[in-house]
């Protein structure tokens, strides 16, 4: 009698496992995220990306054959790591600005939401 190391054959259960790949869990149903509110405010970019839309304009106009993003985002990236705090102080300050802007239409947003939820309670909608 020779072992599989051996050389037997498959049995018909390693064909059938074989034959039908790996095993598959059955597919999860898709839940709808809390975020898909198209009602909730979108979070504010940060400094780096208000840097970023500056950057690009100038650095697109300064090299006006480079189409390519991942370009414009290594040399963008590149000139925020050389940059001292006192020359990113000006977008700190813009994120810090539109972040508190976020955070009051975040609190609005969450108590409009609020309000609606408890009115849908009272008037027995579940």
């Amino acid at each position: 009698m020779k072992t599989r190391a051996m050389g037997a054959a498959p049995t018909e259960k390693q064909k059938s496992t074989v034959a039908r790949g790996k095993k598959t869990r059955p597919k999860a149903k898709k839940r709808k995220l809390a975020g898909d509110d198209p009602a909730r405010p979108k979070k504010p970019p940060t400094a780096f990306f208000y840097f970023l839309e500056d950057f690009r304009k100038t650095f697109q106009e300064e090299n006006p054959d480079v189409k390519s993003m991942r370009e414009i985002g290594k040399a963008c990236g590149e000139k925020w790591k050389t940059m001292n705090f006192e020359e990113k102080v000006a977008y700190y300050d813009l994120a810090t600005e539109k972040r508190a802007e976020f955070e009051k239409a975040m609190a609005e947003y969450i108590k409009r939401k609020e309000s609606a939820d408890s009115s849908d309670y009272s008037s027995g909608e579940y």
